[in-house]
């Protein structure tokens, strides 16, 4: 069973019909004691980081997702989901993160050409750093997937899996043990993207 982490945002419904429409057991849930009985789960998010960060750590999540993490079951963060993995985000100001993932979350305005708009909206191809990566084991190189963000990740190269290209290389997946993430959206990235989720769904049997 997947449990999907509901704490108040995250687009939900796709990832929960996804992962039904693979033939997979899942649920969504804000309850620990639910989310502590699954064997996988999923930090979905949208929106801002010190938002979400906030909401985590009021609800008690924050140390749970850290606690869930050293029993040694996969846990994928995605698009803000696998940003809040990080140590910090500097998106409008500086914001503390969960720290399982060595690097920091910065912004696209001034680091990426001004002819480029932001936030970056699309399908975009990934380029593999690293092979061997569970999440990308029916992924290819070259692959197309959506995304949708404006702020991306960097001083990660402990985790990093595969980028993608947006005026630069920028991180699109990470793996570390068992914690990965996505910075695209699985869910909305058609047969490429339900591949990679049924690859988690994998991980968590």
């Amino acid at each position: 069973m997947i449990g999907i982490i509901d704490y108040g945002v995250g687009n939900l419904f796709s990832l929960k019909s996804s992962f039904l429409s693979l033939g997979e057991e899942v649920f969504v849930s804000g309850k620990k004691e639910e989310l502590r009985k699954t064997e996988g789960l999923i930090l979905p998010g949208v929106g801002a980081f010190a938002d979400a960060a906030k909401k985590l750590r009021d609800s008690g999540l924050d140390e749970f997702v850290r606690e869930y993490v050293k029993s040694g079951r996969p846990l994928m963060g995605i698009c803000l989901g696998m940003q809040l993995l990080f140590e910090k985000s500097y998106e409008y100001g500086e914001h503390e993160g969960l720290s399982l993932l060595k690097g920091q979350v910065i912004p696209m305005e001034g680091n990426i050409s001004e002819e480029l708009k932001i936030p970056h909206i699309g399908w975009n191809s990934l380029n593999f750093i690293k092979d061997g990566c569970p999440l990308f084991k029916d992924t290819k190189e070259g692959d197309f997937v959506y995304f949708v963000h404006s702020y991306f990740a960097v001083d990660n190269t402990d985790s990093l899996v595969c980028n993608t290209e947006y005026g630069i290389p920028m991180t699109a997946a990470v793996n570390k043990d068992n914690i990965y993430g996505c910075q695209f959206h699985p869910e909305k990235s058609g047969k490429v993207g339900l591949a990679i989720l049924k690859s988690f769904a994998d991980l968590c049997k």
